[in-house]
């Protein structure tokens, strides 16, 4: 019977030393974990660091000379519609803005069907111009 005890009593040292074990593993892997997720958080931090770098360069640009450098990258002439799905403001907002940069002569707005086709001065097309401008050229 002695025998009998000796395995009855090891089994319950054995499973008593499993959760132990577990939690050991446990602990481990979340260790991993959380250095890894550490590492990454710090790479993160590196990239958008570069990136606002860059932005800086364009936050003290108003939005009106946005909508210009947009038209002039875009060589000169871009249609009302593109302006507005290049940048995150309303359609109002953007025809405001033509509106006063066309007031300043700043830009020229044309009609082209149900478009406007905003213009910088000297890129307008030569056909929207008057038989004696198109001289003068």
């Amino acid at each position: 019977m002695t025998s009998t005890n000796s395995v009855a009593t090891d089994v319950p040292v054995l499973i008593a030393g499993s959760p132990h074990i577990a939690a050991m593993f446990g602990i481990v892997a979340l260790a991993v974990l959380g250095g890894v997720l550490a590492v990454r958080n710090r790479l993160s931090e590196r990239t958008q660091l570069a990136t606002q770098q860059d932005d800086h360069s364009d936050e003290f640009v108003t939005d009106r000379e946005r909508v210009q450098q947009l038209v002039t990258d875009n060589g000169g002439r871009m249609k009302q519609s593109r302006i507005v799905d290049s940048v995150d403001w309303s359609k109002a907002k953007v025809s405001r803005l033509l509106a006063e940069l066309e007031d300043d002569g700043q830009i020229t707005k044309l009609r082209l069907g149900r478009e406007n086709l905003v213009c910088l001065p000297g890129h307008e097309p030569t056909a929207s111009k008057s038989p004696e401008q198109a001289r003068q050229e």
